[in-house]
């Protein structure tokens, strides 16, 4: 007799997708944009995500990568990756009516960088190095920041007084390699605090307990995520570090290699970074229904009910303000 091959099935994280900084971010263009009409200038990404930025370009948002690129009198949002002070001062120089998208949790790290500067520590900053977030954190407190890209970077730190010393971190990093470069950071400074709260974004921990919980399952893990989303990236290693055979980031279904599927592949895992909107793992979901992968499990490892404000700006008449500017 003929063996029964294993039956075809999907582990589908929970929670995925979408974090509560990212759906206020996204909203806010579109707010922007139906308020004050297009075009609304967006520095950087609003977030780090293909299908988002090409959506919101459509709608009429214009995506620049310095505000240099921003006309006078225009109306400017900054991303939910946050930007340094120097980045406001351009914006005000320029006469541009702003709207800061910065997510809250990234705002709780810049302001926890401006108090223990104010005390005169040395910040010790985890993260990686060119992302926008750290640029911009970094910026709050240049004079006092020094950037830590992981534990191999450890060796290399040097503070002025090890009793004042205090490590922040990038919010979306993989939970396990922080803490990796803490433990690290310790063993050469004591006496290093640790700031009043986890940096980490809540968001970022519960999409990789998600993964963790599925990797050990799953013969495969995809991730839907753009390449240049590091909180996306990190659900690929941290799902290759739980036990899953093979780990690819996409973007689209397309992108799904047939491939990926040989051999005696039963148990997929999807999940998806907290900046992708729900229609991209549907379709991925839709392709291996396709070829037998119909069967779908929800892994749930927390429940999210958090929610943040709109920016207070999008209560203004910024039209208004960027022509009273612009005729100043």
């Amino acid at each position: 007799m003929t063996p029964t091959p294993p039956a075809r099935r999907v582990l589908l994280a929970a929670p995925r997708g979408y974090c509560a900084g990212v759906d206020r971010a996204v909203i806010a263009v579109e707010k922007a944009l139906e308020q004050y009409g297009a075009p609304i200038y967006v520095r950087h990404e609003i977030v780090h995500n293909k299908y988002v930025v090409q959506t919101l370009e459509k709608k009429g948002a214009i995506f620049v990568d310095e505000t240099a690129e921003v006309p006078e009198g225009s109306i400017v949002m900054f991303s939910a990756h946050g930007v340094a002070p120097i980045v406001h001062e351009e914006a005000a120089e320029r006469k541009l009516a702003t709207i800061d998208a910065t997510c809250p949790l990234v705002t709780k790290v810049h302001k926890e960088a401006v108090r223990f500067a104010k005390e005169d520590y040395d910040i010790l900053l985890i993260g990686h190095e060119g992302h926008e977030e750290v640029i911009g954190t970094s910026g709050e407190a240049p004079d006092h920041i020094q950037l830590v890209d992981g534990p191999s970077d450890v060796e290399k730190v040097e503070v002025r007084d090890p009793s004042k010393v205090v490590w922040l971190s990038q919010t979306t990093l993989s939970v396990d390699e922080t803490m990796e470069t803490v433990d690290a950071l310790k063993e050469k400074f004591p006496q290093l605090i640790s700031p009043p709260s986890d940096d980490i974004c809540y968001a970022t921990q519960n999409r990789q307990l998600a993964v963790k919980q599925m990797g050990a399952e799953a013969d495969l893990v995809i991730v839907v995520g753009s390449r240049n989303s590091s909180n996306s990236k990190r659900l690929v290693e941290v799902a290759k570090l739980a036990g899953a055979r093979e780990a690819y980031l996409v973007d689209f279904a397309d992108e799904i290699e047939e491939a990926w599927l040989e051999g005696d592949v039963s148990t997929v895992g999807v999940t998806s970074g907290a900046s992708v909107p729900e229609v991209l793992v549907e379709g991925v979901l839709e392709w291996l229904a396709q070829r037998g992968f119909e069967d779908v499990e929800i892994v749930k490892a927390a429940e999210e009910s958090i929610t943040f404000s709109l920016p207070k700006e999008l209560r203004r008449d910024l039209r208004a303000e960027a022509s009273a500017l612009s005729n100043r």
